[in-house]
């Protein structure tokens, strides 16, 4: 049995036009699909008056066995989502973005959300993926019990904190040497 299982996507991005004063359009992911082409260039799929759809990228999905939690807390959260990730492409027309990754852990995700200099969005997650996801986890979940730390006891001779002795030891060696020092003038 396979601890981790790869999963196909295609990866639709969208060009959009936007009214900012220093930019004309913006760059975001719109969406997924199963059983997609092979891809050795951007292919449009859809045009509008103000966005252009492109297939951009076909990447797959990586399912690990230990992040299953990750992938309940995505398909509990109310809208399953596959979350990628846009770098700077090489600025061709080629390659205007780069997909660098799709995942379905929310948690690795936000490993990249960050920094800034990627696009990190979540679009819907196909049912059939939806699926396919909820049959890893029933496969390869196991639930860990939660152990509460114990504190380890401090040594109970070092009464005093911080390296400082106990005020009424401070006076009493004060009183001693004050007396030693007035005894040895006489």
């Amino acid at each position: 049995m396979s601890h981790a299982v790869t999963i196909p996507v295609g990866v639709i991005v969208a060009r959009e036009r936007i009214d900012h004063p220093w930019q004309d359009y913006r760059w975001r992911p719109v969406a997924v699909f199963l059983d997609p082409p092979p891809l050795d260039r951007w292919v449009e799929v859809a045009r509008g008056p103000t966005f252009v759809h492109y297939h951009a990228a076909t990447l797959e999905i990586e399912l690990h066995r230990k992040e299953t939690t990750s992938y309940q807390v995505n398909l509990a959260n109310g809208a399953p989502s596959v979350y990628v990730v846009l770098c700077e492409g090489d600025g061709s027309e080629r390659e205007p973005m780069r997909v660098h990754l799709v995942t379905a852990s929310p948690f690795e995700a936000q490993a990249y959300d960050g920094s800034g200099f990627e696009i990190v969005e979540r679009v819907a997650m196909p049912e059939p993926l939806i699926a396919e996801v909820q049959r890893f986890i029933d496969r390869h979940h196991v639930e860990e019990a939660f152990t509460k730390r114990q504190r380890q006891r401090h040594h109970v001779e070092d009464e005093h904190k911080f390296g400082q002795e106990p005020l009424v030891a401070l006076r009493e060696r004060m009183d001693y040497w004050r007396q030693a020092k007035a005894g040895s003038k006489s």
